[in-house]
């Protein structure tokens, strides 16, 4: 085993192309085979090496800790669904719950800066397609990825593609939920242990993200960002694309619109999402929900606004659904910007309102109350 896994290090290092490996792999079905062919068609290829001894040294101690894989091209164990994403990995290291890579998914990705309200909705949208029996895969990122594996885990599991070695986090802000993560759902990554994030490593991490999926739901994305390309690699890969639309002054909320334009579900609801993969696949194994038009309380904080004050009350309908300026609140409600910064202080430390970037919206009470 130990001379298999030296000969998968060997063959992910060495510079021959992904498709010599894979086919290599496939041909010999293991890696010592493959490696020493390969070797023996173009001997450069062990020099090549000389300067990796310190990550193979590394790659062979990780295997040894507990839940730790690495899964090759070869193997029976090697994810379906992986096979058919452009230019496959020959070899994936897994941390975890390795039968998850099989489970029916769904993908929650989005913006890494995203609203109270859109978080929130990431949260629950993850918390019932888990109660469910789906596994919610993202990516480990801040922002809507952490809230979709954080519900996730509430009531049901889910799968981490990470952009790094599978025993480094970034960011590091989200190692406890990597630990969780490893414990309670899988991680999976392309890359070998020690190997940094790279701007190039994400867009290849969102192809395995829409890749396990049956399909792809963004909740709050900006035009350019990698929410849409892991999108539009799921519609390249022929499965759905769902989005949340929202504000059409939120700019994160553009990226959702954009996708709606080009033919991606609207959806308002899990239970659409559900409907959504059920419909599409035509399995009648998926996990399936029934059409609920309101949404349970899910241990969110719900307020209501009645027990604000009169001029709380005032900047809170002036608030609206939208972020807004201090300017924008002075016009709708008459009152100056002195008293509207003196309010939103108390109702932002009561967890009413959310300052982000200088412009004010509902905090999770709000959400919650006109959700539920």
């Amino acid at each position: 085993m130990h001379n298999h896994a030296l000969a998968s290090f060997q063959l992910l290092f060495s510079p021959a192309r992904a498709g010599q490996v894979r086919d290599a792999l496939s041909h010999y079905r293991n890696p010592c085979d493959a490696w020493l062919a390969l070797l023996h068609n173009n001997r450069s290829l062990g020099h090549c090496l000389k300067d990796k001894t310190r990550l193979i040294e590394r790659g062979l101690n990780w295997l040894q800790q507990p839940g730790c894989a690495l899964i090759g091209w070869h193997q029976d164990a090697y994810p379906a669904a992986l096979r058919q994403v452009p230019s496959p990995p020959p070899f994936l290291f897994v941390k975890g719950r390795q039968e998850l890579l099989w489970a029916p998914q769904v993908a929650i990705v989005g913006t890494r800066n995203p609203s109270a309200a859109g978080a929130e909705t990431a949260r629950y949208f993850a918390l019932c397609l888990a109660e469910s029996g789906y596994t919610v895969t993202s990516g480990l990122a801040t922002g809507i990825d952490t809230a979709a594996h954080e519900g996730a885990m509430q009531h049901g599991t889910t799968v981490a593609a990470l952009a790094t070695g599978p025993d480094l986090v970034f960011p590091a802000s989200n190692e406890a939920l990597y630990a969780r993560i490893s414990q309670a759902g899988v991680i999976i990554t392309e890359h070998a242990p020690g190997v940094p994030a790279l701007r190039s490593h994400f867009p290849a991490r969102n192809r395995l993200i829409a890749g396990l999926s049956q399909g792809t739901l963004v909740i709050e994305a900006a035009i350019r960002s990698g929410a849409l390309i892991t999108a539009r690699l799921a519609a390249e890969l022929g499965k759905e694309v769902m989005a949340v639309p929202g504000s059409i002054h939120n700019p994160v909320a553009s990226g959702c619109h954009q996708l709606i334009r080009e033919g991606a579900h609207l959806v308002a609801m899990p239970e659409e999402v559900a409907q959504i993969l059920a419909l599409s696949s035509q399995n009648p194994h998926l996990p399936q929900m029934p059409f609920a038009h309101t949404a349970p309380n899910h241990g969110t904080l719900v307020a209501n606004p009645g027990e604000l004050n009169g001029t709380q009350q005032q900047v809170w309908q002036a608030l609206g659904h939208d972020s807004v300026a201090i300017d924008t609140l002075c016009l709708r409600t008459g009152l100056t910007a002195a008293d509207i910064s003196s309010i939103l202080i108390g109702m932002e430390l009561a967890g009413w309102v959310e300052n982000h970037a200088g412009r004010y919206h509902r905090g999770v009470y709000g959400t919650a109350s006109a959700r539920g």
